[in-house]
């Protein structure tokens, strides 16, 4: 041995961009990279890079093996260090060449701590070595493996235990469910969060049932997506209801969610629920005009297959179908993190249902970006959101469903709008 250490600074060129981008699956190939080169580990911290990227470091006994990548570049950057001569680092290199599918790679061996320049010392700790030597443990493995969703300039990470509970790339997007420690299982759609198991409440009570405690009469509702299941489970606790029909264009959030989250999907079979997988909007153009009490668009973001249920046409659609008094709510964005599309589906809604039977309102999901997110109800010729309101009746239900989110106080407050919001939407 000739050096304390070996340092093999690595490039690698022409690799996957999708696996690039992929934090669990980076994460897992840096750890058996170190573990196959016969390394102790000791953590692993692994993240997303703003816009795009993936940062990381297992840390070894022997030291650490760090990564940084640029999938627009199709080009890895990697940093493997070990101390002493029991640990291969080669080997590692080769693992991952193969592992981000590398057309090919480049690295430099440096030595480290060449001991022909070094004098080493007697250092006698005495009693304190035996003491801390009596204390040794194998260390305990610890990793911290995060999600975020974000956009160019704001983001949000959530940890996660690292290996994905279910992923699968659809025809129409890459569907993921990941067991996060503060959350539970959270469902994403294209890495952007769709709904976790601890604050879905607060989305799937609100999109409901402000709209069906305004009106005891709700008998026949279509939901557009809600593949998850969340909102018809909130339908189906009042008994009323006749029939659901739900048009989800993606079988796969259905499968996934039927599977891994249980607490939201376990009404999708109920024998009151039409469970169509296909096009909501060749449904919604297909339908039959006044054939619904409540229209639910739950939707994802205005991006790929969800981008045509923001468009003038849906909605207008959605206003034929609709009975004389229905009412339609949709998820309407953040005001902030998404401001230009909350701002255009407002003033759409208005366009289309007349701006006294517009009324947008708030609930605040920790999971979602800025945390703050709107809902629009719309009628026609329906109710009123505040003057139609049964607070006596809300209360009761409330209380009966053990409702998690929505409460008699809830329903006015959410339709007061900071200041900033009613701006955006009056100017």
């Amino acid at each position: 041995m000739h050096s304390l250490g070996r340092h093999i600074l690595v490039e690698f060129f022409g690799c996957s961009s999708e696996i690039l981008n992929d934090v669990p699956y980076i994460e897992n190939s840096m750890r058996r990279a170190a573990q196959e080169a016969g390394a102790t580990l000791i953590s692993s911290v692994f993240h997303h890079f703003s816009p795009f990227g993936v940062s990381g470091v297992v840390v070894i006994q022997e030291s650490h093996l760090a990564i940084h990548t640029w999938p627009e570049y199709r080009y890895a950057a990697v940093d493997l260090f070990t101390c002493g001569h029991a640990v291969n680092p080669w080997v590692s290199y080769n693992i991952l060449k193969q592992a981000f599918q590398a057309d090919h790679g480049s690295a430099i061996e440096l030595n480290r701590g060449a001991l022909e320049l070094l004098e080493k010392s007697e250092v006698d700790l005495g009693e304190l070595r035996d003491q801390v030597t009596q204390k040794l443990v194998e260390p305990k493995f610890s990793r911290s493996v995060w999600f975020t969703d974000r956009d160019e300039n704001i983001a949000l990470s959530i940890r996660h235990k690292g290996d994905r509970v279910f992923r699968e790339k659809s025809p129409y997007q890459t569907v993921e469910i990941f067991d996060t420690y503060a959350y539970g299982k959270m469902l994403t759609v294209d890495n952007v969060v769709m709904c976790t198991e601890k604050d879905e409440n607060a989305y799937h009570e609100m999109i409901v049932h402000v709209p069906m405690l305004l009106n005891p009469d709700i008998r026949r509702v279509l939901v557009i997506g809600g593949g998850d299941g969340g909102s018809v489970r909130e339908i189906l606790r009042h008994p009323q209801v006749e029939a659901v029909t739900m048009v989800e264009i993606d079988e796969v959030v259905v499968r996934a969610s039927r599977q891994y989250l249980p607490s939201l999907s376990h009404a999708l079979d109920d024998p009151k629920l039409n469970l169509i997988i296909g096009d909501g909007i060749r449904f919604m153009q297909a339908a039959a005009s006044e054939a619904y009490d409540l229209i639910v668009i739950d939707s994802s973001d205005p991006v790929g297959p969800s981008e045509g249920l923001f468009s003038p046409s849906f909605y207008e659609q959605a206003h034929r179908c609709l009975k004389p008094g229905g009412v339609m709510t949709a998820q309407s964005e953040s005001p902030r993190f998404n401001h230009a599309a909350f701002v255009d589906l407002v003033q759409c809604l208005r366009s289309i249902f007349g701006r006294d039977y517009v009324h947008c309102y708030l609930a605040f999901i920790p999971t979602y970006p800025t945390g703050m997110w709107s809902f629009t109800y719309s009628s026609k010729g329906g109710a009123d959101p505040i003057r139609g309101f049964d607070r006596k009746r809300a209360a009761a239900f409330a209380a009966q469903e053990n409702l998690q989110y929505y409460n008699a106080d809830i329903h006015p407050a959410a339709f007061c709008l900071p200041t900033f919001v009613k701006n955006m939407l009056n100017g």
